[in-house]
Formats: structure tokens, sequence, C-alpha cells
């Protein structure tokens, strides 16, 4: 793969990274006012309006031969993770939240492994286990290993996750990755009008603004405009490789919470995370074939 392709992959992922990892508290923000099941399914209506106001000025067509994708990505990625997560983020503590990014890079490999024909090579596996245990063991540091309820919660957001976004890359490459998430979030409008209706909180004035601004940027950011640059990031970088940028999510989201909520940095996060940074370095050396490549040697 060209150089400059593989670093724009990689800045892409990036931009979706840092739109991401404010994901995390800003729902924990939003959940401590606002029901999990209605945070999930209004993040999703308002961004389908924004959407499909979008396609309609476009004139874009809708790509009908890609609607069981289509719907696929939509079961993961508006329904399935921020439903466990937002249920998660009120039973386990901030440092599970950790476990599921340190793992997600990797699920993410599996996934486009095993859906997309990607082969990553030993080194590369290496490289991203060595990743995803440095971002485990920061996360559970000053915490314990206990099995919570939370922790199925947890897993099961990181596959839903893992799967979405590998099949969210693989209809990037033949379609611009801003329509893909324009297009599911739009096809889950007729679900997500009617359960937000339903779920709608009964005082609204008693809500406070904190909690609206929260399920904003969720709506606007987190579940429709981080996956402009992440989608594509994820097709021309490969999904394995630009998946791995994902382990400084952790980081990310620490930084944006020591702004938003005060909470204290210290220097043996800032060691985690420049240990972080090089074992993506050294990952994005290894080589990732393809099925294909595969079948011919």
């Amino acid at each position: 793969m060209p150089i400059s392709r593989a670093l724009l992959g990689y800045a892409l992922g990036f931009i979706g990274v840092i739109i991401f990892g404010a994901t995390l508290p800003v729902t924990r923000l939003a959940v401590e006012s606002l029901d999990p099941w209605f945070v999930t399914t209004a993040r999703a209506m308002f961004a389908g309006l924004l959407a499909a106001a979008i396609l309609l000025v476009l004139r874009r067509r809708f790509p009908g031969r890609h609607l069981a994708a289509l719907l696929t990505i939509a079961v993961f990625v508006v329904f399935g993770f921020p439903l466990t997560m937002a249920l998660a983020m009120q039973l386990v503590p901030a440092a599970h939240g950790g476990v599921v990014l340190g793992i997600l890079p990797l699920a993410t490999a599996a996934s486009a492994t095993l859906i997309a024909g990607e082969r990553p090579s030993p080194a590369f596996w290496m490289w991203s286990t060595i990743g995803a245990a440095i971002v485990v063991v920061f996360a559970l540091r000053d915490g314990g290993l206990a099995l919570q309820g939370g922790d199925l919660l947890l897993l099961a957001a990181t596959v839903c996750a893992a799967i979405g976004y590998t099949v969210s890359a693989r209809l990037a490459r033949i379609m611009p990755g801003w329509e893909v998430i324009s297009w599911v979030v739009v096809l889950s409008l007729p679900v997500t009008i009617v359960a937000t209706w339903w779920l709608w909180p009964a005082d609204t004035a008693a809500v406070p603004i904190d909690a609206w601004i929260a399920l904003g940027y969720l709506a606007a950011f987190s579940q429709f405009l981080g996956f402009f640059a992440w989608n594509v990031g994820l097709a021309i970088g490969g999904i394995s490789r630009v998946g791995q940028v994902q382990l400084l999510q952790t980081f990310v989201t620490l930084i944006i919470a020591a702004l938003l909520l005060g909470e204290h940095i210290d220097l043996a996060t800032i060691l985690f995370a420049v240990a972080v940074v090089v074992v993506v370095a050294l990952g994005g050396h290894a080589r990732i074939g393809t099925r294909n490549e595969a079948g011919a040697t």
C-alpha cells in the first residue's frame, strides 16, 4: 500500500477516534438524567433526520442492492453498540469502559478476518494483542478483575462495534463512507422515531441542559459525523490496520473526561499512552494480506 494512502487512512481513523473518544464520558453524562433506552433511540433518530435532509438536498439515490448490508450495520451500530454501552455505564465503573476500548481493535481485526477477507500476519496479531493488553492493564490497574453484570454488556458492545465497523468499511470501499452511515440511520427512522416518541421523558423541563447537550453530541457526532472519517479511514487504510488506532481511544477519552469532568491525568497514564502509540506504529508495519492472496500461495 502506498505510504500516502496508508497515512491518510490513519489520519481519518484518528479523527474518528477523537470524535468517538468523547462518547463514553458524554454517554455517562446523558444517562445520569435520561433513560439509556431513550438515549439510544433518540441519538439515532436525530442523526437520521439530519442524514435524511442531507441526502434529499444532494438528491442521492437509495442503494437498494446494498439493503441487506445497511440493515446489518443498523442492527449493530445504531442499536446494539449504543444500547449495550449506555446500559453498561449504569452498572460498571469507568475502568471497564477502558477494557472495551482496549479489546475493540483486536475484535475488529478478528471481524475483518472473518467477514472482509483480510489476513493479518502473525506479527500484526502479536502487536495488536500487546496493544490490547497494555490498554486492559491500564484500565484495570486501580480496579479488580471481578466479573460484574455490566461486563457481559461490555462484551456485547465490543462484538457489535467490531461487526458493524467491518461491514461499514467493506461497504465504504464501493460507495462513499458518509453515505453508508447516512442510509443506515435513515433506514432506522421508522423504529427510532416511534421508540423515541414512546420513551420521551414525561417531564422534559426536569432534565438538565447538560443531558440534552450530551444527547445532541451523541446524535450529531458519535452516531453520524464520526463515521464519515472512520468508514473512509478503514476502507482505504485497511480495517485491521487502521482499526488499531482505536487503541488510543481510551486515552482520548481520558483527556476529554479531564477537560469535561475535571479528572486528573497522572504520569502513569502518559507513559501508557506513549507505549500504545509505539505499538500502533510497529503494528502498522506488519503485513496484512487478503483471502485471495492466501488462496494464491
